[in-house]
């Protein structure tokens, strides 16, 4: 279960029954959105049982209608859709869900099922910390990542305090080129960083927005 998620903070069981569920003989549409980057990631259809599953076991779950059952997506792949919020349209007939994936959204490898086309470019970056934490976790002998981890949160902030003096070097005395590489080093190593102290991407966005709604 996905223990960030309160499943009467989005939807309560007042809400579940003001769904439209005789629309579509029982079943409403679902859009589910990646939680960071927004990039839509799939469509599919929900009954009401199907949505209190969803809630409960924090992975989004569908119902089939080929298969005429519930399915988790990621059952099968282990690529789960983490849900992180769900919200009902004006018309009460469609929900919108955010979420975290585990892997590829479609069975064809690609990160949405309306293809990689469909994916922001500033979605990479949801992905990259993804596969940092990933790194954290599995801690793989051969990745640079791995060794940074075993080297501990100091060197690791030496190397952050290495690579933004870099940066800032390059902003004034190097061409273009050069000062985006920095700039992109000095993203990774900041993305380790945050994870080696258990935070990530979306706690830095949160305070970020947090920021800018001031």
């Amino acid at each position: 279960m996905n223990d960030a998620i309160d499943k009467d903070k989005f939807l309560d069981s007042e809400a579940i029954d003001k769904l439209a569920w005789n629309k579509g003989d029982g079943l409403l549409p679902v859009i589910v959105q990646h939680a960071l980057n927004a990039s839509v990631l799939m469509l599919g259809y929900m009954n009401r049982t199907a949505l209190q599953e969803t809630l409960q076991s924090g992975k989004v779950t569908f119902y089939s209608r080929s298969k005429q059952r519930l399915w988790t997506k990621g059952e099968t792949s282990g690529h789960f859709l983490l849900l992180q919020s769900a919200h009902i349209d004006c018309d009460h007939d469609t929900l919108l869900l955010h979420a975290l994936p585990q892997g590829p959204t479609c069975h064809t490898g690609t990160a949405s099922c309306f293809g990689d086309v469909a994916t922001p470019r500033l979605s990479f970056l949801a992905e990259l910390d993804a596969l940092v934490a990933q790194r954290e976790s599995e801690r793989p002998a051969a990745s640079y990542t791995t060794k940074l981890f075993a080297s501990g949160v100091r060197r690791i902030a030496q190397k952050v305090g290495e690579e933004g003096v870099e940066t800032a070097l390059a902003a004034v005395v190097q061409d273009d080129e050069a000062l985006l590489g920095e700039a992109a080093d000095l993203t990774f190593h900041l993305l380790v960083l945050l994870r080696a102290r258990g935070l990530g991407l979306d706690a830095l966005l949160q305070v970020l927005q947090k920021r800018h709604q001031r």
